[in-house]
């Protein structure tokens, strides 16, 4: 019943290297249901909930009504109004990532994973690092889009994942004292990554 958590410098592989790992142990793979959840917890969109982790500082302040659809609009004042902000995005949070962790034999990607379950018995984590060329080439090649918007896309990932360490108060999300395996992605295959993990769980 172990829990493995990924996180990875974006465009290090994480999303297909978790895929890939809960096959291979016949594990659940966790990342869009916790934006479900998230967002039936809250009383609100996914959409909007997506909107917060892309947005840079994803306080609830940043977005205008001119932002918000209508029907958000209609239950932030209506009788079954959902709101959500920082402080509650990161409640939620810890709250959503401990219930997939409780059912175990579970892939759980990225959002801080490697904090919330610190302590979880069974739970192993994982960080992804691979420099920024290896990234660049990785996003360009499995989504077959152009060397410059892989670019671009890496650099809007990563200040993505800097903005969501900063609603936990972290700066060191890259330190290995905090997994249990540090893989360099530019130095190894997702096959040989996968051997790793498995190994070691």
């Amino acid at each position: 019943m172990a829990v493995i958590t990924i996180s990875r410098q974006f465009g290090a592989g994480g999303r297909t290297l978790g895929e890939m790992i809960a096959k291979k142990l016949d594990y659940q793979f966790i990342d869009d249901l916790i934006v479900q959840e998230l967002a039936e917890k809250a009383n609100i969109s996914t959409g909007f909930v997506k909107s917060m982790e892309r947005t840079a500082g994803g306080t609830i302040s940043k977005f205008t009504t001119g932002m918000l659809s209508s029907n958000y609009i209609e239950r932030l004042v209506g009788e079954d109004k959902g709101y959500m902000d920082e402080h509650i995005y990161v409640e939620l949070l810890h709250e959503v990532i401990l219930e997939f962790a409780k059912m175990g034999n579970v892939v759980l990607l990225g959002r801080g994973g490697q904090y919330i379950l610190h302590e979880f018995n069974n739970a192993y984590h994982i960080l992804l690092v691979a420099d920024l060329k290896s990234r660049i080439k990785f996003i360009q090649q499995f989504y077959d889009i152009s060397d410059a918007k892989a670019a671009k896309v890496v650099k809007q990932g990563a200040a993505r994942r800097s903005s969501l360490f900063k609603k936990f108060g972290k700066e060191d999300y890259d330190h290995p004292h905090l997994y249990h395996l540090v893989l360099n992605m530019s130095r190894l295959s997702l096959e040989q990554a996968l051997k790793a993990i498995v190994a070691l769980i």
